[in-house]
């Protein structure tokens, strides 16, 4: 039987995977958090993979607190680089097939039309500079592959969704960024397609490609017009408003443009790709939040 193993099982997208796994019963799933596994601990690792193999890794485990990573660096890049290449070092012995999740975060985000996979990166915080570092951890082993996501959100832990969902009944007004422009990404939909991409492996029709791809949900539009859709499909009582970047300044610096291209993972594994709306609609049906 295939083995799978997903790190980073309690977050976002491993829980999503969690639940999906459930309906794939020819795939030996494991799922293991920082409680099962600390991933910057070298010596955990090895023990870990001592005496027992997996067929795929999926890597979810990530340092994500973008605004926090310019304080905490080491941090960061323990989590987010080398544990990457730790991971890979007791992999590479069973050519373990490896799919790794990036982030727009490492293009600059001045650009303006949608990124494609080879694109110059110029990551402008250390979250997007350790994000990095990880890829080319992945790129230097032959069995690696690189799915960068934007804007991801899921029914599971907290983002900008759920934010807006509370805040939305608890202030009588929000104010949301109109000038960064991106796709938001429903979780459980990333997970179907990584699953996708393990099950035309498993059955020969579309083998395993050690490269780099984007994968977001269809569409683009601004925070502002994300809220906004929230705000009506969930019938939410709060007025919001536009405001600029420089409006709402935080530590780390966000990317204006966020969209990328995702025509060479529709063209190679031939998945279908939702609309964000349809994504939000997903999330917010699982929630009991569509009205």
């Amino acid at each position: 039987m295939t083995r799978v193993l997903v790190t980073g099982a309690k977050g976002q997208l491993g829980s999503d995977l969690k639940e999906l796994s459930v309906h794939l019963q020819n795939i030996k799933f494991t799922f293991i958090d920082i409680d099962e596994l600390d991933i910057t601990s070298t010596e955990a690792i090895s023990d870990f993979f001592s005496g027992q193999v997996f067929d795929y890794l999926i890597n979810s485990a990530a340092y994500t607190a973008v605004d926090k990573a310019e304080s905490d660096k080491e941090t960061a890049f323990q989590v987010n680089a080398e544990a990457i290449n730790s991971l890979i070092s007791v992999i590479r012995k069973s050519q373990t097939k490896f799919i790794h999740i990036s982030t727009d975060y490492v293009f600059s985000g001045d650009h303006n039309i949608p990124y494609t996979e080879d694109f110059q990166v110029n990551p402008q915080s250390t979250y997007g500079k350790s994000k990095l570092k990880g890829e080319e951890y992945v790129l230097q082993y032959e069995n690696g592959m690189i799915i960068r996501t934007a804007w991801l959100y899921s029914s599971y832990g907290q983002n900008f969704v759920k934010s807006i969902l509370k805040k939305g009944r608890e202030k009588e007004e929000l104010k949301v960024v109109n000038d960064q422009l991106g796709s938001p990404t429903y979780s459980g939909h990333l997970a179907k397609a990584i699953l996708d991409i393990i099950n035309k492996d498993m059955d020969n029709s579309i083998p395993f490609k050690p490269e780099i791809f984007h994968f977001t949900n269809a569409g683009v539009c601004s925070w502002f017009d994300f809220a906004l859709k929230i705000k009506e499909l969930a019938y939410l009582p709060c007025r919001i408003l536009p405001v600029s970047t420089e409006q709402y300044p935080l530590p780390a610096k966000r990317p204006a443009y966020s969209v990328l291209s995702k025509e060479k993972i529709i063209s190679k594994y031939k998945i279908n790709i939702p609309d964000w709306k349809t994504g939000l609609k997903d999330c917010l049906g699982k929630l009991g939040e569509l009205r």
